[in-house]
Parts: C-alpha cells; sequence; structure tokens
C-alpha cells in the first residue's frame, strides 16, 4: 500500500519535504508551493510509480483554495483517499484559507481534540510573546517557534487576547511513568 505525503515548502521547521511530530515521528514528503498543480502532481507521480492507495497532507491551512478544489479531483477522479492534517483558525481566531474550503468541501471531518491548560477543550490558538502575553496583530503566518503557540478554549482564547493573563511559553509534560503506577 503506498501512501504519498505533501507538505507546503513554507513549513520547513523539520527541512523542507520532511514532516515531523512534538513526539519524534517523522517521514520524506514532497514539498509544494501554494501555486504548485497538486492534481496534476499527484497524477505525475501515479504515471511514474504506479497506484497510490492514500493522500496525506500536512499542514492543509497552507493549501491555496485552488489546491483544496485540486484535493477532490484527486479523490472525485483518481479515486486517491486525501487526509488532510492542519489547524483551523490562526492566532487572532481567523480561518485559514486552506481550513476555509477544507471543512466546506470535505466528504469527512474528524477533529483531533487537544486540551487546554484549563482543563477544556482546545478549540483556538494563541500566539504569545516571551512573557507568555497573546500577541493579537502581525502576520497570520510565522513558521516555527512552536513555543510561541499555545492551544487553548474558546474562553480562555478571549480572556488572554482581551489581555486578562499570561500562558507558561512552555507546557507542562504528562510523567506518564507516574501516572501508570
Amino acid at each position: 500500500m503506498r501512501t504519498l505525503i505533501l507538505a507546503p515548502r513554507l513549513d520547513d521547521r523539520a527541512g523542507a519535504g520532511r514532516v515531523a511530530s512534538r513526539i519524534g515521528l517523522n517521514a520524506n514528503a514532497h514539498a509544494f508551493d501554494r501555486d504548485d498543480d497538486l492534481f496534476a502532481l499527484i497524477e505525475a507521480d501515479i504515471l511514474a510509480v504506479g497506484p497510490l492507495h492514500c493522500l496525506l497532507v500536512d499542514e492543509a491551512q497552507f493549501l491555496s483554495k485552488a489546491q483544496v478544489w485540486q484535493l477532490t479531483d484527486v479523490v472525485d477522479r483518481l479515486n486517491v483517499p486525501v487526509l488532510s492534517y492542519g489547524l483551523r483558525t490562526d492566532f487572532r481566531g481567523e480561518l485559514f484559507e486552506g481550513s476555509r474550503y477544507l471543512l466546506a468541501w470535505a466528504d469527512h471531518l474528524t477533529e483531533i481534540k487537544t486540551i487546554c491548560h484549563s482543563g477544556a477543550k482546545a478549540t483556538m490558538v494563541v500566539r504569545v510573546d516571551e512573557a507568555g502575553r497573546a500577541i493579537t496583530e502581525g502576520p497570520q503566518v510565522e513558521i516555527g517557534g512552536n513555543e510561541r503557540y499555545v492551544s487553548v478554549s474558546r474562553a480562555e482564547f478571549k480572556k488572554i487576547t482581551a489581555g486578562e493573563g499570561v500562558l507558561p511559553l512552555k507546557q507542562p509534560r504528562l510523567d506518564f511513568d507516574r501516572e501508570n503506577r
């Protein structure tokens, strides 16, 4: 079973053409730019390498509207399932372009749940400065610095972006060994 992984070239935190998780998993990926035709890329890959059974797109929030439409063609015309992973909103609570059209056109949505430091479901992301205060202005995309982004609940997002408190720059890690005793 062959899977192809795509990742936006602009996200080079793990190196161009690499995807990596926070727990240490990593893999090679085909790096793409905003103006690349993803349908043509996938079609050429299938002709050159053979059948493709799954396409995984990392950091899908960085897709353009046209690229999301091209991915629907990968599903509809090439019969290749597409799994895409990414953020829904930016640090201002605004939808990313890729996320907007994935939400509109996806056949199926599965949310990966994250927990806020308050214990509530985290649905928003806050960009913080070195003191843990929310940054509410600036460019939508700022690559790198995972420690500057904190997943929070909507209620916590409202408080933090209103200037009510600070967030820890480093989220506490669970001690699984202690919890399993």
